[in-house]
């Protein structure tokens, strides 16, 4: 996490100087405005702005230039004005610190849209304080780590759902595109940025040939603005469209760019073939590197930050198998496709033909049904029938609780959902479902972990790139019967035929299985003797039962097991 910063919070003007001294002996340096003071370490990006606050990471101007000082952005001194400015003719990776002169006045905090720059607080007790990395106020006695099990409890029941809940008692993330105002001892949180502003009427694309041509000009611009930062990149192949789009982004950066894929000692993931184009195309070789079983770790520890249960056994193997290359290979940051599907509307249902009737009207609606066959190679009778049960069906709850394996007792209060739930009346169908996994993307910066000395980039979930796919309706991502069409023709040129036709995409099933088939005593053992059993949790004889079941073909209840040890795992390394 190279992003490292801590804010100890006064808006009611009671210092903390003690706390200061330390954090200063310890090697971060103070730069907080007003009632506030900010320490960040000496390699976290820093800036100051025209209002008196201080921005915490990357900024960019909308075509890409990096802002670097205070006299590259205009002389706006209200804190309102110049945080919408940063939010609607501004990106990046950042998080920013604002506040009034006077003793009294509000303490803002807005985290950018991407969420690159990690932000928890603590609210609830003085010294606030608001960090990247809890270890820091652990660590200089501001904080004292406390399971939050109502949290716990929730998240075996919604494994995926996000929410400024975290597995620490007392803390909350600031989520993407939110606010925290701090005034005296009252706080709220506030979102300041809104997919659904860009699934508007008037923010629609009018039709895909400008559907592509923003989607190209964003993608190529927030890959090069990265590049042209970082330099010397490892970007992680993976074979498919996504990876490869930023493949041919980095041509001509300047960057000095390696490229690295993954093998599997099983059949399922080896994506060499397409891979090994999109490096030829880089003049590069193909570093391929074999995910070894030993990888897929379920008790290794989590990263210091870590405020809850997110990385799972496949993530511990990739993010360590990569994190080495990386090292290798000594590149400033690894470049990802992260994200890619869900920015590109990658739907697997109905929603987007249903969005064509609702909003372009019969005509429309027949032609994105015809393309869903196409997709989905299913009779245009089929596809016809899921469309209309689409429309006439009342939308599906966010998630379902899953409570396999678990004591009956377990029960839960509701959380407080997330913003980008709140949405407006009429909603479509497809802007619906791609904003609710839009949000869940958020779990990827959670989940992955290149290590403590290199950035992650994820270009695709940059904020333009996302605004600009999200005007473009769902129906518009299946024309020609293809998935993520715009994007396939946004980069049609660039992209060699067999990637941009390709339909398949390798998966790590047979990998996880096998992990499975090898270790799944250990975690009987693991599960059955620890804190989630303690704490009254999970049905042991549930777990017994399970374990003792054969495995059948393709059955991958298994997966249910990982979810359960990711959050064990936790809970033990936070003692």
């Amino acid at each position: 996490m190279p992003y490292r910063y801590l804010a100890i919070l006064d808006p009611d003007g009671h210092g903390h100087d003690g706390d200061a001294t330390t954090l200063e002996n310890c090697g971060l340096v103070s730069e907080g405005p007003g009632a506030m003071r900010l320490f960040a370490s000496a390699d976290t990006p820093t800036l100051a702005t025209p209002d008196g606050g201080i921005l915490v990471g990357r900024l960019f101007g909308e075509d890409g230039t990096p802002v670097r000082r205070t006299t590259d952005l205009p002389a706006i001194v209200s804190p309102a004005e110049f945080r919408q400015f940063v939010l609607k003719r501004c990106w990046g990776e950042y998080v920013l610190f604002q506040s009034g002169a006077a003793a009294a006045a509000a303490v803002t905090i807005t985290r950018d849209p991407s969420g690159g720059v990690a932000c928890v607080c603590s609210l609830e007790r003085v010294p606030r304080f608001v960090t990247s990395d809890i270890s820091l106020a652990t660590h200089h006695g501001l904080y004292r780590k406390r399971i939050d099990w109502d949290y716990i409890a929730h998240c075996l029941l919604y494994p995926h759902m996000v929410s400024q809940r975290a597995g620490l008692a007392g803390i909350r993330e600031l989520l993407p595109g939110c606010m925290l105002r701090v005034t005296g001892m009252v706080s709220d949180f506030e979102p300041v940025w809104s997919p659904w502003d860009f699934v508007a009427t008037p923010f629609r694309a009018r039709d895909s040939a400008e559907a592509a041509a923003r989607v190209r000009h964003c993608v190529r611009m927030a890959t090069r603005a990265w590049a042209g930062i970082d330099r010397r990149v490892l970007l992680e192949l993976s074979g498919g469209l996504d990876s490869s789009i930023l493949a041919a982004c980095l041509r001509d950066t300047g960057a000095d760019v390696a490229c690295s894929t993954l093998v599997t000692p099983v059949p399922g993931a080896d994506e060499r073939q397409y891979a090994s184009l999109m490096a030829d195309s880089l003049g590069v070789p193909l570093r391929v590197e074999e995910l070894d079983f030993a990888l897929a770790r379920f008790d290794a520890p989590p990263p210091a930050w870590s405020v809850g249960p997110r990385i799972n056994v496949l993530q511990q193997a990739l993010n360590e198998a990569m994190a080495a290359v990386g090292a290798s290979e000594d590149v400033a940051s690894h470049f990802s496709g992260g994200g890619g599907d869900t920015v590109f509307c990658y739907l697997g249902n109905a929603a987007p033909a249903a969005d064509a009737f609702r909003e372009r009207g019969l005509s429309a609606g027949i032609g994105a049904v015809r393309d869903l066959s196409r997709l989905h190679q299913c009779t245009f009778w089929k596809a016809a029938r899921l469309t209309l049960d689409k429309l006439a069906r009342a939308p599906r709850a966010m998630q379902y609780p899953d409570s396999t394996l678990l004591h009956v007792r377990v029960a839960v209060r509701p959380h407080d959902a997330h913003p980008w739930f709140d949405e407006p009346p009429d909603t479509l169908p497809g802007d619906r479902q791609r904003i609710r996994l839009l949000a869940a993307t958020h779990l990827y910066r959670h989940a992955m972990w290149r290590g403590p000395l290199r950035e992650l980039r994820m270009p695709l979930l940059s904020q333009p790139v996302v605004e600009a796919c999200l005007r473009a309706p769902a129906w518009m991502w299946v024309a020609d019967g293809r998935n993520r069409s715009v994007a396939r023709a946004a980069f049609a040129r660039d992209l060699p035929r067999p990637i941009l036709q390709r339909r398949s995409k390798g998966d790590f099933a047979q990998y996880l299985g096998a992990v499975w088939r090898r270790r799944q005593h250990d975690m009987q053992e693991f599960l059955l003797e620890g804190e989630l059993q303690a704490e009254g949790l999970l049905d042991a004889d549930a777990l017994r039962e399970f374990f003792a079941r054969p495995q059948l073909p393709r059955d991958e209840s298994f997966n249910r097991i990982f979810e359960l040890c990711t959050i064990e795992n936790w809970l033990r390394h936070q003692r």
